[in-house]
This record gives C-alpha cells, sequence and structure tokens, in this order.
C-alpha cells in the first residue's frame, strides 16, 4: 500500500471532485429562488449550521495556511487559535440573535440588507457591500491558492505531472469551482460541510497521533528541537513578538463578529431556539480541528531542523508534504479529499456572499431595485468572481495565511463596528457607520499597498480595526441620534 501512496491520493481526490459535480447537479433542483441561493430557503437545523460555521472558519486558512504559519512562525499563531472560546461568546451575544431575528423581519438574504434595516440607509447598505466584496476577493483567493497547492502537491507525487504549474492547478480548481458554487450556490457547501466536517474532526485526531510518533517523546521534544533551533519559535509570542501576537488575538478574537461568511449562516437557521447548541458544537469541532494546525506546524519544522525532511519550498507546503511523506496511504487520501472538500464549500461561501454584494446589494444602493432575475445574474456574477479571485491568487505573491489574514482584517476592520456594535448600540448612525468602513479601507489597504508596517509587528487589520472602532464611537457619541424602525428597536431591545 505504501508504494501506492500517491496513486491512493490521487483516486481520493479525483473521487471526491466528482462528488463535487454530482453535489452541483444536486443541489440545482434545490436552489429555484434567491433564497435558495443566498440563505439555503432559511431551514438549516442544528448539526447542519454549525457544522457550515465550523467549515468556513478552518477551510483552507486553517488546514493549509495554519501550519505554514506555525512552521515560519512558531508559536505566534497559537494566539489566533486562543481566541476561540471568547469570539464565540461574543458572536452569540452581540450578533447571532439579533441578525435572525432581523433577517426574518425584513426578509433579508445578504448581510447589507441587515445593515440597511439597522441603519435605515442605503448608503450603509453599499459600504458594507463594498468591503465584503474587497475582503472577498482576499479571502477567495486563499481558498483558490490553498486548494491549488495541495491539488499541486498530489499531481507531482502522483506522477501525473512532472512538475505542474500553480496556474495550471489554480485553472483546474477554479473550474471546478465555478461549477459547484454556480449550480448549487450555498445549499451545495452547507450539505457537504456536513460530511467533511465530521471527517477532518476524526482526521485531525489521526493525524495529531502521527505527529506524536515522529519523534521519540512526542510533542515535548519537538517543543524541544524548535526551541533550541531558534528560541523565540518556541517560546509563548513566536516569532513575531508579544505585540504581533496580541493583536492577532485582537483581531481574530474580537473580528469573528464581523465575517460574513460566518455570520450570515445564523440568518440560515430553521429556528431560533437552536441557537444555544450551534455554537457549543462549532467550537467543540474547530478546538479539535486545531490538533491538525498546530501538530503538522511544529511537526515539520522540527523534521526539516533535524534533517529528517528536506527544507520547504515555502510555508504552505508543510501540511501536504507531512500528510504526503508521514501519514498512512489511506489517511492522506482521506484528509486530501476532506481538505479540498472544506476549501471548496468556503469558497462557495465566499462567492455567495460576494455575489449578493455585487448583484442584489449594490444595485438597491444605487438604483432603488436590484437586478431582474436575481437568479441568472447570482451565478453569473459568481463565475466572474471567481476567475477574478483566481488572479488575484496567482499574482498576489502571498502565503495563503497572510492572504487569510488579511481577508480577515478587512471585513473586521469594516464590519465590528457597523453590525457587532450597530445592532447594540441605539445611538449608532448611518454617517459613524459610513466613516468608520471608509476609514477602515483606508488604513489597512493604503497600509498593505504602501508596503507599510506598523510597529512591533501589528498585523494591519488591528490596526484598521482600532482606528475604526474610535471613529464609530466618537461620532456616534457627538452627532444627534437618529431614530431606530420600531421592528428593529424591538429587536436590540431583547
Amino acid at each position: 500500500m505504501e508504494a501506492n501512496r500517491a496513486l491512493i491520493t490521487l483516486l481520493a481526490v479525483i473521487a471526491y471532485l466528482v462528488l463535487c459535480v454530482a453535489i452541483g447537479l444536486w443541489s440545482l433542483s434545490r436552489t429555484t429562488s434567491t433564497q435558495d441561493f443566498f440563505v439555503a430557503g432559511r431551514r438549516l437545523g442544528t448539526f447542519v449550521t454549525a457544522f457550515a460555521i465550523f467549515s468556513s472558519t478552518m477551510s483552507g486558512f486553517g488546514f493549509v495556511g495554519g501550519p505554514g504559519l506555525m512552521y515560519s512562525m512558531g508559536t505566534s499563531s497559537i494566539w489566533i487559535l486562543g481566541t476561540i472560546v471568547i469570539s464565540n461568546i461574543i458572536v452569540l451575544n452581540l450578533v447571532a440573535k439579533r441578525i435572525r431575528m432581523v433577517a426574518e423581519l425584513r426578509e433579508c438574504v445578504s448581510l447589507p440588507d441587515v445593515a440597511a434595516a439597522r441603519y435605515g440607509a442605503q448608503s450603509v447598505r453599499a459600504s458594507v457591500a463594498i468591503v465584503i466584496l474587497l475582503g472577498v476577493l482576499g479571502y477567495l483567493a486563499t481558498q483558490i491558492l490553498a486548494m491549488s497547492i495541495v491539488l499541486r502537491g498530489v499531481l507531482a507525487d502522483a506522477g501525473v505531472l512532472e512538475n505542474p504549474s500553480l496556474a495550471l492547478c489554480v485553472a483546474i480548481s477554479c473550474s471546478v469551482l465555478i461549477f459547484y458554487s454556480v449550480t448549487g450556490g450555498i445549499v451545495a457547501s452547507v450539505y457537504t460541510d456536513v460530511i467533511q466536517g465530521a471527517i477532518m474532526i476524526v482526521a485531525s485526531v489521526l493525524v495529531f497521533i502521527t505527529v506524536l510518533g515522529t519523534f521519540d517523546g512526542g510533542l515535548a521534544e519537538i517543543s524541544r528541537i524548535v526551541a533550541a533551533d531558534d528560541r523565540a519559535a518556541g517560546g509563548p509570542w513566536g516569532t513575531i513578538g508579544i505585540m504581533g501576537a496580541l493583536a492577532w488575538f485582537f483581531v481574530f478574537g474580537i473580528g469573528v463578529a464581523g465575517q460574513p461568511h460566518i455570520i450570515t449562516k445564523f440568518m440560515m437557521l430553521r429556528r431560533m431556539k437552536e441557537l444555544r447548541y450551534v455554537i457549543p458544537l462549532g467550537v467543540l469541532a474547530y478546538s479539535v480541528a486545531a490538533l491538525l494546525w498546530i501538530g503538522i506546524g511544529f511537526a515539520m519544522r522540527a523534521l526539516v531542523i533535524t534533517g529528517g525532511h528536506p527544507a520547504l519550498a515555502t510555508p504552505d507546503a508543510a501540511s501536504p508534504e507531512f500528510l504526503q511523506t508521514f501519514t498512512h496511504p489511506l489517511l492522506a487520501g482521506v484528509v486530501f479529499a476532506a481538505l479540498l472538500a472544506a476549501i471548496m464549500s468556503t469558497a462557495d461561501a465566499f462567492l455567495n456572499i460576494g455575489a449578493a454584494a455585487v448583484m442584489h446589494d449594490l444595485p438597491i444602493a444605487i438604483r432603488g431595485r436590484s437586478l431582474g432575475n436575481e437568479l441568472a445574474w447570482a451565478r453569473i456574477i459568481t463565475a466572474l468572481l471567481a476567475l477574478a479571485a483566481a488572479v488575484v491568487a496567482l499574482y498576489s505573491g502571498d502565503l495563503v495565511a497572510l492572504l487569510g489574514a488579511f481577508g480577515w482584517g478587512t471585513f473586521a476592520a469594516g464590519l465590528v463596528p457597523v453590525i457587532a456594535i450597530g445592532l447594540n448600540w441605539k445611538r449608532a448612525n448611518a454617517l459613524a457607520a459610513n466613516v468608520a468602513i471608509a476609514s477602515s479601507l483606508f488604513v489597512n489597504f493604503g497600509l498593505r499597498l504602501g508596503g507599510i508596517r506598523l510597529p512591533y509587528g501589528i498585523d494591519h487589520g488591528a490596526g484598521a480595526l482600532v482606528v475604526s472602532l474610535v471613529l464609530f464611537l466618537s461620532i456616534s457619541f457627538l452627532t444627534k441620534p437618529e431614530p431606530v424602525p420600531r421592528d428593529i428597536e424591538r429587536v436590540m431591545d431583547l
């Protein structure tokens, strides 16, 4: 079986890609309206919703970028994982219940719909749609790049192509993604999340057990080797230092309340009372899957240090290389297939919210009505967004994890004040919302495009979030309060 390792992995990946096509065709018959395409007809149960949220959170960022961060920066990325409990408490108490109720009251199909209902201003709808569109391109590029890196490793190891180019793998990945997303919408995504989420939880435990067996002494010995080579990498803050690590904790801990691909899942829930079970299930799944993030990244660094594996061409190769070299062939095949499933479903979620912003929210904000034949336009825009993100993935030059962090920071800085605070604070107004979003984009994109680094390794997204929060709170305090629609006010009073 060991001799056929690469073939087994390739067959597993091919089987999954065929399954994606089948799921897309099955979902086509269940997607007959924009409500179905964007919010799954608001008929998801507890288990499906919980795993959809879990998969959207981890995806390519967690299963490829996460180990890459552990490999390159040591324990720094553990501060991202450490936010899991506090971030979900924030989401449950500030966002989940209110966004679900507003969505039902106003028949919302997108986050900008919710923002427009809260502030009573189409300008806020447009601002939220723009920040979503820009963030989607960065985060969607993360998923396509992660999928392409995995596919390139599988094709090369199986001998199908001697040295497959990244561009070819991006083209293959993007083609399957477009078919899957265009035919099935969000329905295709959420129902595959249940299967692949369960597989990834089991696989993460098995992979972590494999990690413990790579060195006598297990994780303690791995940590000792890494710390001996680079004291900072094995220390409490990793190589980016205390301020950089705490900045990640800040932007990922608070920022989850502004991630549209996560919080819009609550709009799809069938019954309000199921909220109390959705978040604990998601936290449990995420915590188990984090074993893969930590284990592979640290183990590969220790293996390279001790000569047990050649140096990696890029940190993003840590996960594919470990799976192909050190795990059982069947486990590697299953993990690769489930990994592609996680990436594919999350990419579909991003395409979904991006398409809604372009063909539903921006037209309403600009001309007072959405495009005619919304379902057809949703599918056309979905394909165009996927192609645009593929270009970003090819030419950005960034690692998967850094692209993911940028997308997360864009959403966090732009949407946390407007959504998480705005749905709970009646004094917040449309002017403050628009200024907060504009400032977050200016700071985040300005620093990045200008090549400006913040001191002490502080993430751009964290800096942008601080600026947008300060402006949002200050303007809301200093300007005259605006009346809140009565039905929205009743939701905020709960």
